[in-house]
């Protein structure tokens, strides 16, 4: 789909309030929290409850925010990828590869599902300012959401997933525990046991073992998912599958590749910065800044003669080709910017704010 394409890369709505209910003519509309503040008054009467939640039920459509929680490199982008069927969040093999919160929305007949990838939680609070954003942003994402599903690994819990745990109970919300990576566990008979100390730790927990990588046992994910939905109407326009710009997905999409292939040299101290962005004819133009914090690593990251540098505009060119369904010219640069990963006004001039 081309990137100018209506409907598809667009900001997302402010969420949308229930359908009113006039119990009365003479009474202005009834929302639930009117009932609420006024239950002690005779404004509404339990009839005018019965008449709301009615309304409620009715509803054919399912709608909800849905939020994909756990430690770094658990497998949470993965999930996402597989659950919508194509890539909207990077993934690589280096934990915290995920930096922002990102919307993967997922429509079919009349239920729209709209998941909230997030950074993996870690436990290390004081860390640079770019690592207290990640938390920020994961941590953010469970105060408005409809339901968690909170992924941990197969056979290890540790105390990151305990740090998650704490703050996924806090949530007050209903749970969907995903044990994910199943699909390379040697020993099956070691899942039971590991099943059943996972489920005292969230006794109201529906369990699920997944291979997001895979997808086995997803769709037993889905519907537990569905089963849990709240009714409502859709947020978002049907044909709309995240809340991301192009640019930020370009920009994303270089980021990964750069961490597939350098993740060891340069694991957060890199970020990217899409310059240009213009369609001429058939041919998508996008020029990208990659900033990194010392010279060294600019050294490394060109490579010899320009070779590390060119295999990473290739290899993004062509998830760039892929997506957009049009010919891109990308070029890239790379520029030292000492100490951005650890300043907060230089993070929020890169695109790390925003977050309640």
């Amino acid at each position: 789909m081309r990137p100018d394409a209506p409907g598809y890369w667009i900001n997302p709505p402010k969420r949308r309030r229930q359908a009113a209910v006039s119990p009365n003519k003479n009474q202005p509309p009834l929302h639930f929290s009117s009932l609420v503040k006024n239950r002690y008054s005779r404004k509404y009467t339990m009839t005018d409850l019965d008449t709301w939640l009615a309304a409620q039920n009715e509803s054919k459509t399912k709608c909800g925010y849905v939020a994909i929680v756990g430690r770094p490199n658990v497998g949470k982008s993965t999930l996402l990828n597989r659950i919508l069927g194509q890539k909207i969040s990077i993934t690589s093999r280096k934990p915290q590869t995920t930096r922002h919160q990102i919307l993967g929305i997922k429509t079919e007949g009349e239920v729209q599902v709209v998941y909230v990838d997030t950074p993996g939680l870690h436990i290390d609070q004081a860390d640079k300012a770019i690592n207290r954003y990640m938390n920020k942003a994961a941590s953010s994402a469970l105060k408005h959401v409809d339901l968690v599903i909170f992924m941990v690994d197969r056979t290890r819990w540790n105390d990151a997933d305990e740090h998650v745990c704490e703050k996924v109970k806090a949530a007050n919300c209903p749970i969907i525990l995903a044990i994910n990576k199943i699909d390379i566990l040697d020993d099956k008979q070691a899942l039971l046991p590991y099943l059943q100390e996972v489920q005292l730790r969230l006794p109201n927990a529906v369990l699920v073992p997944i291979a997001a990588h895979t997808g086995a046992s997803v769709d037993q994910l889905e519907q537990c998912v569905l089963e849990q939905l709240p009714n409502g109407r859709n947020f978002f326009p049907e044909d709309q599958v995240t809340d991301r710009s192009a640019r930020f997905i370009t920009a994303e999409l270089i980021r990964e590749k750069i961490m597939r292939q350098l993740g060891d040299e340069l694991p957060y101290q890199m970020t990217v910065e899409i310059e240009e962005f213009a369609q001429d004819g058939p041919i998508l133009h996008i020029g990208a800044l990659i900033l990194v914090e010392r010279k060294g690593q600019k050294r490394i990251l060109i490579g010899d003669k320009g070779d590390r540098i060119k295999q990473i505009g290739r290899d993004a060119r062509v998830d760039m080709e892929r997506m957009f369904e049009c010919k891109v010219m990308l070029k890239l640069w790379v520029k030292v910017k000492s100490g951005w990963s650890d300043d907060e006004r230089a993070l929020q001039s890169l695109g790390y704010d925003g977050l309640d």
